[in-house]
Protein backbone atom coordinates (compact mmCIF):
# COMPACT_ATOMS: atom_id res chain seq x y z
CA UNK A 1 0.00 0.00 0.00
CA UNK A 2 1.30 3.53 -1.17
CA UNK A 3 2.58 5.56 1.76
CA UNK A 4 1.74 8.85 -0.06
CA UNK A 5 -0.67 11.25 1.31
CA UNK A 6 -3.11 12.83 -1.47
CA UNK A 7 -5.17 16.00 -1.00
CA UNK A 8 -7.98 16.66 -3.25
CA UNK A 9 -10.50 19.51 -3.33
CA UNK A 10 -14.58 18.66 -4.44
CA UNK A 11 -14.75 16.89 -7.39
CA UNK A 12 -18.30 17.41 -9.29
CA UNK A 13 -16.72 14.78 -12.49
CA UNK A 14 -14.56 12.35 -12.90
CA UNK A 15 -13.33 11.74 -16.13
CA UNK A 16 -14.52 8.44 -18.22
CA UNK A 17 -11.82 6.70 -18.06
CA UNK A 18 -10.74 7.87 -14.61
CA UNK A 19 -9.50 4.79 -13.34
CA UNK A 20 -6.74 4.47 -16.18
CA UNK A 21 -5.45 8.05 -16.06
CA UNK A 22 -2.82 9.72 -14.77
CA UNK A 23 -1.30 7.96 -11.45
CA UNK A 24 -2.42 4.30 -11.16
CA UNK A 25 -1.85 4.23 -7.45
CA UNK A 26 -5.01 2.22 -5.04
CA UNK A 27 -4.47 5.27 -2.34
CA UNK A 28 -4.57 8.19 -4.87
CA UNK A 29 -7.55 6.39 -7.16
CA UNK A 30 -9.42 5.92 -3.08
CA UNK A 31 -9.00 9.63 -2.59
CA UNK A 32 -9.83 11.17 -6.30
CA UNK A 33 -12.74 8.57 -5.68
CA UNK A 34 -14.06 10.03 -2.52
CA UNK A 35 -13.52 13.63 -3.04
CA UNK A 36 -15.82 12.88 -6.26
CA UNK A 37 -18.58 11.14 -4.06
CA UNK A 38 -18.54 13.39 -1.28
CA UNK A 39 -19.35 16.54 -4.29
CA UNK A 40 -21.85 14.18 -5.57
CA UNK A 41 -23.44 14.09 -1.52
CA UNK A 42 -23.56 17.57 -1.21
CA UNK A 43 -25.39 17.92 -4.69
CA UNK A 44 -28.05 15.25 -3.08
CA UNK A 45 -28.39 16.99 -0.01
CA UNK A 46 -29.41 19.98 -2.05
CA UNK A 47 -31.81 17.84 -3.84
CA UNK A 48 -30.26 18.19 -7.18
CA UNK A 49 -30.66 14.98 -8.77
CA UNK A 50 -28.67 15.85 -12.39
CA UNK A 51 -26.05 15.64 -13.62
CA UNK A 52 -24.78 13.43 -10.85
CA UNK A 53 -27.23 10.75 -11.10
CA UNK A 54 -26.65 10.27 -14.23
CA UNK A 55 -22.61 10.50 -13.96
CA UNK A 56 -22.81 7.75 -10.93
CA UNK A 57 -24.89 5.72 -12.77
CA UNK A 58 -22.21 5.51 -15.79
CA UNK A 59 -19.51 5.36 -14.06
CA UNK A 60 -20.74 2.23 -12.37
CA UNK A 61 -21.43 0.32 -15.79
CA UNK A 62 -17.75 0.90 -16.63
CA UNK A 63 -16.52 -0.31 -13.79
CA UNK A 64 -18.79 -3.31 -13.72
CA UNK A 65 -17.89 -4.16 -17.80
CA UNK A 66 -14.23 -3.86 -16.56
CA UNK A 67 -14.58 -6.17 -13.35
CA UNK A 68 -16.71 -8.82 -15.84
CA UNK A 69 -14.43 -8.92 -18.82
CA UNK A 70 -17.28 -7.22 -21.33
CA UNK A 71 -15.16 -4.43 -21.63
CA UNK A 72 -11.42 -4.60 -22.03
CA UNK A 73 -8.98 -2.81 -19.74
CA UNK A 74 -6.29 -2.22 -22.48
CA UNK A 75 -8.35 -0.54 -24.49
CA UNK A 76 -9.05 1.99 -22.09
CA UNK A 77 -5.18 3.09 -21.70
CA UNK A 78 -3.12 5.57 -23.43
CA UNK A 79 -1.19 4.71 -26.36
CA UNK A 80 1.62 5.97 -28.40
CA UNK A 81 1.64 6.87 -32.02
CA UNK A 82 4.46 4.36 -32.97
CA UNK A 83 4.24 4.72 -37.21
CA UNK A 84 1.48 5.08 -40.04
CA UNK A 85 0.60 2.03 -42.46
CA UNK A 86 -0.05 4.01 -46.18
CA UNK A 87 -1.26 0.97 -47.56
CA UNK A 88 -4.05 0.63 -45.23
CA UNK A 89 -4.25 4.22 -44.38
CA UNK A 90 -4.22 4.12 -40.77
CA UNK A 91 -2.88 5.11 -37.70
CA UNK A 92 -0.34 2.76 -35.64
CA UNK A 93 -0.54 2.45 -31.81
CA UNK A 94 1.57 0.92 -29.20
CA UNK A 95 -0.11 0.38 -25.24
CA UNK A 96 1.74 2.22 -23.35
CA UNK A 97 0.87 -0.11 -20.29
CA UNK A 98 1.07 -3.61 -20.23
CA UNK A 99 2.36 -4.09 -15.88
CA UNK A 100 0.93 -7.17 -14.01
CA UNK A 101 1.18 -5.20 -10.95
CA UNK A 102 -0.48 -1.79 -12.94
CA UNK A 103 -3.76 -4.40 -13.49
CA UNK A 104 -3.58 -5.82 -9.62
CA UNK A 105 -3.80 -2.05 -8.42
CA UNK A 106 -6.80 -1.42 -11.14
CA UNK A 107 -8.15 -4.58 -9.88
CA UNK A 108 -8.14 -3.28 -6.36
CA UNK A 109 -9.34 0.09 -6.98
CA UNK A 110 -12.59 -1.89 -9.40
CA UNK A 111 -13.88 -3.67 -6.18
CA UNK A 112 -13.35 -0.92 -3.75
CA UNK A 113 -15.18 1.70 -6.07
CA UNK A 114 -18.19 -0.48 -7.08
CA UNK A 115 -19.75 -0.58 -3.85
CA UNK A 116 -19.14 2.93 -2.86
CA UNK A 117 -20.87 3.62 -6.43
CA UNK A 118 -23.90 1.40 -6.02
CA UNK A 119 -25.26 3.04 -2.31
CA UNK A 120 -24.61 6.45 -3.61
CA UNK A 121 -27.01 5.50 -6.77
CA UNK A 122 -29.20 3.85 -4.86
CA UNK A 123 -29.55 7.07 -2.41
CA UNK A 124 -30.19 9.36 -6.21
CA UNK A 125 -32.66 6.88 -6.78
CA UNK A 126 -34.62 7.24 -3.24
CA UNK A 127 -34.38 11.19 -3.77
CA UNK A 128 -35.63 10.78 -7.40
CA UNK A 129 -38.39 8.26 -6.56
CA UNK A 130 -39.00 11.22 -3.75
CA UNK A 131 -39.48 14.09 -5.91
CA UNK A 132 -42.12 11.91 -8.65
CA UNK A 133 -44.22 11.26 -5.73
CA UNK A 134 -44.72 14.57 -4.37
CA UNK A 135 -45.49 16.55 -8.01
CA UNK A 136 -48.90 16.27 -10.25
CA UNK A 137 -48.32 15.65 -13.60
CA UNK A 138 -51.95 16.31 -15.65
CA UNK A 139 -53.47 17.73 -19.13
CA UNK A 140 -54.57 21.54 -19.39
CA UNK A 141 -57.81 20.96 -21.28
CA UNK A 142 -58.54 18.87 -23.32
CA UNK A 143 -55.92 16.30 -25.24
CA UNK A 144 -55.36 16.68 -28.90
CA UNK A 145 -54.38 13.52 -30.55
CA UNK A 146 -51.51 14.44 -31.36
CA UNK A 147 -49.05 15.06 -28.31
CA UNK A 148 -45.30 14.74 -29.62
CA UNK A 149 -45.41 18.26 -28.92
CA UNK A 150 -46.95 20.96 -26.63
CA UNK A 151 -46.43 22.76 -23.77
CA UNK A 152 -45.52 22.49 -20.03
CA UNK A 153 -46.50 24.75 -17.60
CA UNK A 154 -44.56 24.21 -14.48
CA UNK A 155 -45.59 25.39 -11.18
CA UNK A 156 -44.86 25.44 -7.22
CA UNK A 157 -46.39 25.68 -4.55
CA UNK A 158 -46.46 28.71 -2.72
CA UNK A 159 -45.20 30.53 -6.29
CA UNK A 160 -46.92 32.53 -8.39
CA UNK A 161 -44.44 32.22 -11.00
CA UNK A 162 -45.19 29.72 -13.91
CA UNK A 163 -42.18 28.81 -16.35
CA UNK A 164 -43.85 28.25 -19.75
CA UNK A 165 -41.98 25.28 -22.13
CA UNK A 166 -42.47 24.16 -25.26
CA UNK A 167 -41.69 20.55 -25.93
CA UNK A 168 -40.72 18.30 -28.55
CA UNK A 169 -40.42 14.56 -29.10
CA UNK A 170 -37.80 12.95 -31.37
CA UNK A 171 -36.82 9.19 -32.37
CA UNK A 172 -33.47 8.53 -32.14
CA UNK A 173 -31.75 5.64 -33.85
CA UNK A 174 -29.05 3.84 -31.37
CA UNK A 175 -27.62 0.61 -32.50
CA UNK A 176 -30.13 -0.31 -34.43
CA UNK A 177 -33.12 0.13 -31.59
CA UNK A 178 -35.28 3.53 -31.71
CA UNK A 179 -35.88 5.21 -28.28
CA UNK A 180 -38.34 8.70 -27.68
CA UNK A 181 -36.13 11.18 -26.31
CA UNK A 182 -37.89 15.19 -25.20
CA UNK A 183 -36.05 18.41 -26.54
CA UNK A 184 -37.52 21.17 -23.51
CA UNK A 185 -37.10 25.14 -24.02
CA UNK A 186 -38.14 28.23 -22.25
CA UNK A 187 -41.01 30.12 -23.99
CA UNK A 188 -42.33 32.59 -20.73
CA UNK A 189 -42.82 32.93 -17.35
CA UNK A 190 -45.92 34.23 -16.77
CA UNK A 191 -47.74 34.86 -13.25
CA UNK A 192 -50.56 33.26 -11.64
CA UNK A 193 -53.67 34.95 -10.21
CA UNK A 194 -57.21 33.97 -10.01
CA UNK A 195 -57.82 35.65 -13.20
CA UNK A 196 -54.88 34.45 -14.88
CA UNK A 197 -55.75 30.60 -15.15
CA UNK A 198 -53.32 27.88 -16.72
CA UNK A 199 -55.80 28.28 -19.01
CA UNK A 200 -55.52 31.50 -20.05
CA UNK A 201 -52.06 30.94 -20.66
CA UNK A 202 -52.67 28.34 -23.10
CA UNK A 203 -54.36 30.00 -24.79
CA UNK A 204 -52.13 32.91 -24.94
CA UNK A 205 -49.12 30.48 -26.24
CA UNK A 206 -51.50 29.59 -28.73
CA UNK A 207 -52.17 32.93 -29.95
CA UNK A 208 -47.87 33.97 -29.84
CA UNK A 209 -47.29 30.63 -31.23
CA UNK A 210 -48.99 29.97 -34.23
CA UNK A 211 -46.87 26.69 -35.05
CA UNK A 212 -49.03 24.67 -33.03
CA UNK A 213 -52.45 25.74 -32.96
CA UNK A 214 -54.17 22.78 -30.92
CA UNK A 215 -51.53 22.40 -28.73
CA UNK A 216 -50.98 19.29 -25.99
CA UNK A 217 -50.19 21.36 -22.91
CA UNK A 218 -49.43 19.80 -19.05
CA UNK A 219 -49.73 20.96 -15.61
CA UNK A 220 -46.56 19.88 -13.95
CA UNK A 221 -46.83 21.20 -10.39
CA UNK A 222 -44.05 20.53 -7.69
CA UNK A 223 -45.22 20.59 -4.16
CA UNK A 224 -42.03 21.56 -2.95
CA UNK A 225 -39.94 24.36 -3.82
CA UNK A 226 -36.88 22.39 -5.92
CA UNK A 227 -33.91 23.09 -8.15
CA UNK A 228 -35.06 23.42 -11.63
CA UNK A 229 -32.63 22.71 -14.36
CA UNK A 230 -31.31 20.00 -11.78
CA UNK A 231 -34.16 18.46 -10.44
CA UNK A 232 -37.59 19.53 -11.74
CA UNK A 233 -37.08 19.60 -15.68
CA UNK A 234 -35.37 15.96 -15.52
CA UNK A 235 -38.25 14.58 -13.67
CA UNK A 236 -40.89 16.68 -15.86
CA UNK A 237 -39.26 14.78 -18.89
CA UNK A 238 -39.34 11.33 -17.60
CA UNK A 239 -43.04 12.02 -16.98
CA UNK A 240 -43.56 13.49 -20.36
CA UNK A 241 -41.71 10.67 -22.36
CA UNK A 242 -44.41 8.17 -20.73
CA UNK A 243 -47.13 10.05 -21.69
CA UNK A 244 -46.51 10.87 -25.23
CA UNK A 245 -44.73 7.15 -25.96
CA UNK A 246 -48.19 5.79 -25.07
Amino acid sequence: MSNHFYLFQTMKTLPKNWITEGLIDFEYKKYQLLAYLQANEKEFQAVKIYPALGDLIAHHRTLSEIQSGKTLLSNLFPKALIGIDFQKAQLQYEKKINDGKVMEEIAQITEFALPKLKNQIEEGKAIYDFVEEQVEFEPVGILPIYTREGYILLTQERQNEVHAFRYKSNFLQLAGEKFRSITLWLVGVFQKSLVNTLEKMKMELIREIKELPNPATWRFHSQNCLPLEETLLPVGKRLLLRSVSE
